[in-house]
């Protein structure tokens, strides 16, 4: 059993459990919150993301409110900086990523019902604003989580969480 000083995260020697990183890329559209991003890389690394792409005012390191979330894992995480997410997008496409966007939109569909291959990119937007109508333009699907209270929508941080798990389950991972 490990002592309240002791890391729970798992040591050189053990090594992460997949030994390369997944066919699966995230890219956030505009948040705000470095707080959300610090926490996305930290999910990113925990399912061994190959790519995090950080468009337009997404925060992006170095930045303090973003490092204590992410609890170091802004260098193990393959990141970088766009200033627009359209061009991005369309590179991703052209190479055979599909891309997908977490919305709310009228023809998204449940994650429950979404199948999704390799190659995959996840697009998460604005906090409030959601993902530009422009970049919306650009994807292939839009994906939602079913939500059974009175808001529709959960965190950003969150929703990445569940949605980069979900593409994990369905890989067999």
């Amino acid at each position: 059993m490990r002592t309240p000083n002791e890391s729970r995260d798992r040591s050189l020697q053990e090594g992460p459990r997949l030994s390369d990183p997944l066919p699966l890329v995230v890219v956030l559209d505009n948040l705000r919150s470095a707080f959300n991003v610090g926490a996305i890389f930290r999910t990113c690394e925990a399912a061994r993301v190959s790519h995090l792409y950080l468009c337009g005012i997404t925060p992006y390191p170095p930045n303090e409110k973003l490092e204590r979330p992410a609890l170091g894992t802004t260098f193990r995480v393959p990141w970088s900086h766009h200033r627009e997410t359209t061009p991005l997008l369309r590179k991703l496409r052209s190479d055979g990523t599909s891309v997908w966007a977490a919305e709310i939109t009228p023809e998204a569909r449940s994650l429950r019902t979404v199948t999704w291959g390799h190659n995959l990119a996840i697009v998460f937007g604005h906090e409030t604003a959601g993902i530009d109508p422009q970049v919306l333009s650009e994807v292939d699907g839009t994906v939602q989580i079913p939500m059974h209270g009175h808001k529709n929508s959960l965190n950003v941080a969150t929703s990445a969480g569940i949605l980069i798990f979900e593409a994990l389950r369905q890989w067999g991972y």
